[in-house]
This record gives structure tokens, sequence and C-alpha cells, in this order.
């Protein structure tokens, strides 16, 4: 009898937690960026004093200097993320070009701007959820190229220009390749994806044109 009542017990058990993993998602939801993530010690004009001080590329510039929060893996390579509660995107972006000049920027539209280095891309963008948060993209060239659409970065830029960094006729036959599916569009919180290639564990953005936030 105790035999049975034991197996009945440890039959059940299984069941309960098979059931448990089955509702569980792939995306945990205790994963998602908050704003504790972001707080930094250091005050704003100790993060300036910071970013001006430092000589390194502007890919280690930004990752010794803002929490990392996310990455995007992509085809052949990753872009990390980085955020910041001090500083607004133009503010930031203000700085950043003139600590690091950038080869090109962009206008700010629709809560981004973008700036192009030598080999990197640097996207900022305003938190869809989180007041006052900035999050900072820093994409390779090979990152931006594969897995890019070109339709949200003809938001920012010519075609001359962008064919030029990537090659001729980047942009029509990007725009070919993603008129069959979802391209990566920038970061973001609030999405979850893993077509194209381009897979994150807290969601990223997708962009089909009429502008970044219009991604599905």
């Amino acid at each position: 009898m105790k035999k049975s009542i034991v197996i009945s017990v440890v039959v059940f058990l299984a069941i309960i937690l098979a059931g448990c993993g089955s509702n569980m998602s792939i995306f945990d939801e205790t994963s998602a960026v908050v704003k504790e993530d972001l707080e930094v010690s250091e005050s704003k004009d100790e993060i300036i004093n910071k970013l001006k001080s430092d000589n390194a590329d502007v890919e280690t510039l930004i990752s010794n200097t803002f929490p990392f929060v996310d990455s995007v893996v992509g085809e052949d390579t990753t872009a990390n993320v980085y955020g910041t509660l001090q500083f607004e995107v133009e503010e930031l972006a203000d700085i950043l070009a003139d600590v690091k000049q950038p080869d090109e920027i962009s206008e700010y539209k629709d809560g981004q701007q973008i700036l192009v280095y030598p080999g990197y891309f640097v996207v900022l963008k305003d938190s869809e959820e989180i007041d006052n948060a900035t999050f900072i993209e820093v994409a390779s060239e090979q990152f931006v190229r594969n897995n890019y659409s070109p339709n949200f970065l003809t938001t920012y830029f010519a075609i001359r220009m962008l064919d030029g960094i990537f090659g001729n006729n980047w942009v029509s036959s990007r725009r070919n390749y993603c008129s069959s599916g979802d391209c990566y569009g920038g970061y973001s919180t609030s999405r979850s994806y893993n077509k194209g290639g381009v897979t994150k564990n807290r969601g990223l953005g997708t962009f089909r044109g009429g502008g970044p936030s219009s991604g599905k």
C-alpha cells in the first residue's frame, strides 16, 4: 500500500512539472530590462568626463561607460545593447559626436538617431517602456549589412551613402531580400522575434517601412 502511494505521488508530481514546463516561454519575463538595470553610481558630469578621457574606439568607449543590457545575435555576428537614464537621445548623440567624431550622423527622427563610425553603427533610441531611458545599440558594419532593413536605414540616410558603405545596389538587393519577410529594424524591449536569422533574449524590432515603430 505504501509503495503504491509513493508511486502515485511521484507520478502526480511529474504530471504537474510537465504541465508547468509546457507553459513556460523561451522568453522568460523575469529577463525583461527594467529601470534598475540602467542605474549607475556616477553622476552625469562624471560620465561625460569619463567619455572625454577615454581614448578607446567607440564600441569600447560605450561598453566601458554604460550598463550592458542585451545582445542581438544575427548572421555571423552580434550587436550589443547598452542603456542610460542620464541622457536623452539627441543629447547623447551630441556628446558622442564631440568625443568621437562620426563619419555620418543622422537627424533625430521617430525617437532615434544614428551615428556611423568606421566599422560601426551606433543606434540611439528612446525606450518604449522605461521613462527617461535611452538604449544604445552598437552594431558592426557586417551586422548592419547582413541583418538590417534598408527601409529603416533610408529613413535616416541617403541611398547613395548606404550603397557607398555596403557596396553598389545594397539597398535595392536588400529590399528584394526583405520583401519576403521581416528584417531587423533596431532594438526593442517590447517585442520577441526570431525570424530572418536574428535572435535575442528580450525582443527586438522589425521594420517594413513607414517609421521604425511600424514593424510588427
